[in-house]
C-alpha cells in the first residue's frame, strides 16, 4: 500500500473512533411513546422541567427477608448504564446474585403532570417472567413538589405483581421541579401605586437638587415649582369653601355680638357731672 493511501486509511480509522467515542458519550434522553409529531406541547415542556434533575442518580435499598435483597437505580431521563446502552432509566439489582433486571426504559416514556407533582412513567422493562402473565415490566414515578430542594426522598412504594397484568412498581420522590410557579401577590392596583409613588419621589428629589444646584434657590424656593403648587393649594382651598360650605354666602354669621337693643338706652345726662359747672 502506497504512503497516501496508508495515510488516508488511518485517518479513517481514526475518525470513525472518534464518531463512535461520541456517540458513546452523548446520552441518551427520554423518548415520549409514539411518533415525535404525537408528542404534545405539554409533554415537551414536562421534560423540559425535569432536565435539572437528569444529571443526578437515585439509589434505594430494599430487604425483605432474606430471599428479596435489591437496589434499585434510577436516573430521570437517562440510562443508569451508559456502556451497556440497554435504555434502562430505573434498574433493579440482586444484591446476593448480582443479576440487573431493568424495570423501566427511558425510550417507552409516558409523562403526565397536576396541579403539584409529576408523574414519570418507563415502560418496556424486562419481563416478569411466571408473574403477571409474563408482560414486561412498568415503573411508576411520582415526583412531588418540595419548594426549596432539588431532589430528595427517593423510595419505593409499593410493587403490584399479583395481578394479571397492568402491572407495576411504584416510587416516589420530592422536588421543586415540581411545583409551579409562584405568581406575584402584588395585585395590579399596588403596582400602579408603587409607581405612581416612586414617579413623585423622583420628581420632589430631582427637581429639589435641580432648584438648590442649578438655579440657586434657597428656603421654600426648593421646591419644584413652588408657585405652581402654592396657586394650587390656594385653589383647592377656594374650591372646598365654595363646595363644602352649606349656607349662601351673604347667609348673615351664626353668632351675634352684643348689640345696642340688649344694652338697653343709655342715658344722654350719665356725663352731664363731668362738665365743668
Amino acid at each position: 500500500m502506497s504512503p497516501p493511501c496508508h495515510t488516508s486509511a488511518l485517518l479513517l480509522v481514526f475518525m470513525a473512533l472518534a464518531v463512535a467515542g461520541a456517540e458513546q458519550l452523548e446520552e441518551r434522553s427520554c423518548d415520549v411513546i409514539g411518533d415525535e409529531s404525537s408528542e404534545s406541547q405539554m409533554e415537551r415542556a414536562l421534560l423540559k422541567k425535569l432536565e435539572p434533575l437528569s444529571h443526578m442518580r437515585f439509589n434505594v435499598t430494599v430487604e425483605k427477608g432474606k430471599t428479596e435483597n435489591y437496589i434499585y437505580h434510577f436516573r430521570v431521563c437517562r440510562e443508569v448504564n451508559n456502556i451497556t446502552h440497554d435504555f434502562g432509566g430505573l434498574v433493579q439489582t440482586n444484591r446476593q446474585s448480582g443479576k440487573t433486571t431493568v424495570i423501566g426504559r427511558i425510550n417507552e416514556t409516558q409523562v403526565f403532570n397536576g396541579s403539584d407533582w409529576i408523574m414519570l412513567i418507563y415502560k418496556g422493562g424486562d419481563s416478569y417472567g411466571r408473574h403477571c402473565s409474563g408482560e414486561k415490566r412498568r415503573a411508576v414515578i411520582m415526583i412531588s413538589c418540595k419548594r426549596g430542594v432539588t431532589a430528595s426522598s427517593f423510595s419505593i412504594i409499593s410493587e403490584e405483581r399479583e395481578k394479571e397484568q397492568e402491572c407495576f412498581y411504584l416510587f416516589e420522590m420530592d422536588s421543586s421541579v415540581a411545583c409551579p410557579a409562584e405568581n406575584s401577590h402584588l395585585s395590579v392596583g399596588s403596582i400602579l401605586l408603587i409607581t405612581f409613588v416612586s414617579l413623585i419621589a423622583v420628581y420632589i428629589i430631582g427637581g429639589f437638587l435641580y432648584q438648590r444646584l442649578v438655579v440657586g434657590a434657597k428656603g421654600m424656593e426648593q421646591i419644584p415649582h413652588f408657585a405652581f403648587w402654592q396657586d394650587l393649594g390656594n385653589l383647592v382651598a377656594d374650591g372646598c369653601d365654595f363646595v363644602c360650605r352649606s349656607k349662601p354666602r351673604n347667609t348673615p354669621a351664626a353668632y351675634r355680638g352684643v348689640g345696642d337693643d340688649q344694652l338697653g338706652e343709655e342715658s344722654e345726662e350719665r356725663d352731664d357731672h363731668l362738665l365743668p359747672m
